[in-house]
């Protein structure tokens, strides 16, 4: 697997990427953030890790610069301990974040937890297509469609949708959505989620319809849920 570190801190690009090339990725590196999307655009690679203060432009700004041509899993470095900060990152699209200083391990595993999703969740048969009215999600594909458009998604939004339509009707609270999305080895907070959610109803909800949500929604106090579709 290729990853690329966007980090303009060249000892920390060094020692990142001897760790992970010890445990067999391929590692490339950029220390400003059009270095880091030119890379991006002319290489194919399975995760990038971006620092949100690079010398040329704003992580944030690198971030949905990136979210503009393509989906690959997003993890950002930041030495800000502010929630903003935290929450901005997922609402620009990353799928997790990590405080500077960090442990390597816990870096490792949230990686992991990210690679293991995006290569695919195991599905049954008849749940690789699911259709509600012109909703589209193919699991196998990892693409998702409404009324004849392809939406693009990040890969945690992905499993997040996905997991909420082949469970129409079921409940989950945040606390089991952020364990099994996320994982186990996830360390962040409730917040995540709703802010997945939110960003999620964004792109998939029909905005024009002055109506409730018509595909996840909210069991006050409880959690959330995909319309019950039987």
């Amino acid at each position: 697997m290729n990853i690329l570190i966007v980090d303009d801190e060249l000892l920390l690009i060094k020692g990142l990427k001897y760790s992970l090339e010890q445990d067999g990725y391929g590692v490339d590196s950029a220390t400003e953030g059009n270095e880091a999307l030119r890379k991006i655009a002319s290489n194919e690679f399975d995760m990038v890790i971006l620092d949100l203060f690079l010398p040329d432009m704003d992580g944030l700004d690198a971030c949905q610069k990136i979210r503009e041509i393509s989906n690959v899993p997003l993890m950002i470095l930041t030495s800000s301990n502010e929630d903003m900060n935290k929450i901005l990152s997922l609402e620009y699209g990353a799928d997790d974040y990590v405080t500077k200083p960090f442990n390597i391990l816990e870096l490792k595993a949230r990686m992991k937890a990210i690679l293991r999703r995006t290569k695919g969740m195991p599905q049954r048969p008849n749940e690789q297509t699911i259709v509600v009215d012109d909703f589209i999600i193919n699991a196998l594909g990892r693409k998702v469609s409404l009324h004849g458009q392809e939406i693009n998604l990040t890969a945690k939004e992905f499993d997040l949708l996905l997991l909420l339509a082949t469970n129409p009707g079921k409940v989950f609270s945040r606390e089991e959505l952020l364990e099994v999305i996320w994982g186990y080895e996830y360390f962040g907070d409730l917040r995540t989620v709703d802010v997945h959610v939110r960003r999620l109803r964004e792109k998939i909800e029909n905005k024009s319809k002055n109506k409730n949500y018509e595909y996840i929604l909210t069991k006050w106090g409880v959690g959330y849920y995909f319309r019950n579709i039987h």
